[in-house]
């Protein structure tokens, strides 16, 4: 009890939970993963974090950080060792609307940095269904995607700068608002995407962006998955790059939607295989206000496209929304994935990335390869189309582990063989050790644990995560 009466001194008894008082940590959002932690730590602030890490350091105590606890690969779950939790250092510091910036705490919520943003007419644009409760320590430390990529990148690309505790206690201040910065090793992308296995993350210098005038957004159906490279390259064209994002929901999930949602709506009147949710984000005043005639300018140019390529027969259908609110219900559909993925379970969830230009290939060889394996296997399929990401999940027809691992493999071995990646977005965890065992290059792993080993020699930051 010696470490946890002084951490207790460094940040108050009240935020030092032990026992009962830890349930609400102790398993992830998914629910596949479940742990005790000895305590759950709530620091204030950067002094109270880097206070925490000395006391861990010293006791050579393992110490696991957690944000939203919205991960789905088991990131942030810490048997008998201290969790840390960033929630109390939520403040959003600035916002500065000349050079678009935003300073800010780990703790913030995703949400609350959006409307923050807005009332300075101004977005940051990483967007996700657990937006109301993921927080921003937690989206850098897994370099988040989202729905906008296509336009805005990854977390990392809408980093400029980030604050650390290092295991041992350190602060390493990298909270440059410089856009360009050469000056030896890039540090701040190291700890991006490390998923606290480095240190933790404590603030952030982020990139805004001018808040659209208006947005369009349509359900599309075009003729087939193949075709819909084609219709996106098209459209951003037509849009001078405009198109924030670019969604695919095969008709699978659409039933399963309907099946599940109340009061959910079908796309179309027709039930199509391809279902594209597209955005659109019109920057130009002259593009978004209303004509004389009532029209928005680049809605109607959206409608004479949509309008010629369904004459032409490259798309079946076509729905623009024509309120706000039929905009958020096209967004609902989409955003449900997580949850309706786990309608059944077991359930497999697989966070691939391939060419643009395999993700149909990638579909049709890992339905194969899981049929072959599983002939009561079901697929269950959500894609960041436009940027080669695809959320492939399995409901397999039986949960024992060796099972469920062999399917994974076979999804691996489809990936890899188009030159793809086992993991977009959804970071690393204890779900896809295997995963980097298997296929991540030995070499790359090899540096990987020389770094880790550089920077946490006692190896006290989040054990066991991330590394095979």
């Amino acid at each position: 009890m010696d470490i946890i009466e002084a951490l207790a001194d460094a940040v108050g008894a009240r935020h030092v939970l032990t026992g009962a008082d830890c349930a609400p940590y102790a398993s992830d959002w998914t629910g596949a993963y479940h742990a005790e932690p000895l305590a759950v730590i709530r620091p204030a602030n950067t002094a109270e974090v880097s206070a925490v890490m000395r006391i861990a350091a010293a006791a050579g105590q393992a110490v696991v950080p957690i944000a939203g606890n919205t991960g789905l690969m088991g990131g942030a779950i810490a048997p008998g060792q201290l969790l840390l939790s960033v929630e109390r250092l939520n403040a959003i510091r600035e916002i500065k609307p000349g050079p678009r910036l935003a300073v800010v705490e780990a703790g913030v919520i995703l949400g609350q940095l959006h409307a923050a943003a807005e009332a300075e007419d101004l977005v940051f644009p990483l967007t996700f269904g657990a937006r109301g409760s993921a927080r921003i320590g937690g989206a850098l430390s897994t370099n988040a995607g989202g729905s906008n990529v296509l336009r805005y990148g990854n977390t990392r690309q809408l980093c400029l700068g980030i604050e650390v505790v290092l295991p041992s206690g350190e602060v390493l201040d990298l909270m440059s608002e410089l856009h360009k910065d050469n000056s030896g090793f890039d540090l701040r992308d190291l700890f991006i995407g490390a998923e606290g296995t480095l240190g933790i993350i404590t603030a952030a210098v982020l990139k805004l962006s001018p808040r659209p005038a208006a947005y369009v957004t349509a359900m599309i159906a075009p003729r087939g998955l193949g075709d819909a490279l084609d219709l996106l390259n098209g459209l951003q064209a037509e849009t001078g790059g405009a198109v924030e994002a670019f969604e695919y929901m095969p008709a699978h999930y659409i039933d399963t939607h309907l099946a599940h949602v109340p009061g959910a709506r079908p796309p179309f009147e027709a039930r199509h295989e391809v279902n594209i949710l597209l955005e659109i984000g019109v920057t130009a005043r002259s593009d978004a206000e209303p004509l004389p005639d009532g029209t928005v300018p680049a809605m109607a140019r959206l409608e004479q496209t949509l309008g010629e390529m369904i004459e032409s027969g490259a798309v079946l259908d076509a729905v623009i929304a024509r309120s706000e609110a039929q905009r958020r219900e096209m967004w609902a559909r989409r955003e449900m994935a997580g949850e309706l993925c786990y309608t059944r379970r077991p359930a497999i969830l697989t966070d691939v990335s391939v060419p643009l230009d395999a993700v149909e290939r990638f579909l049709v060889r890992a339905g194969q390869q899981i049929v072959a394996l599983d002939p009561d296997a079901a697929p269950f399929v959500v894609s960041h189309l436009g940027d080669g990401n695809v959320h492939y999940a399995i409901w397999p027809g039986r949960g024992d582990p060796d099972h469920l691992e062999a399917l994974i493999e076979r999804i691996e071995t489809v990936v890899q063989d188009l030159g793809g990646s086992f993991s977009a977005e959804h970071g690393i965890g204890l779900g896809k050790r295997g995963s980097m065992a298997r296929r991540k290059n030995p070499v790359a792993l090899g540096l990987m644990r020389q770094i880790k080993a550089a920077i946490d020699p006692q190896g006290i930051m989040n054990p066991g995560k991330v590394l095979p």
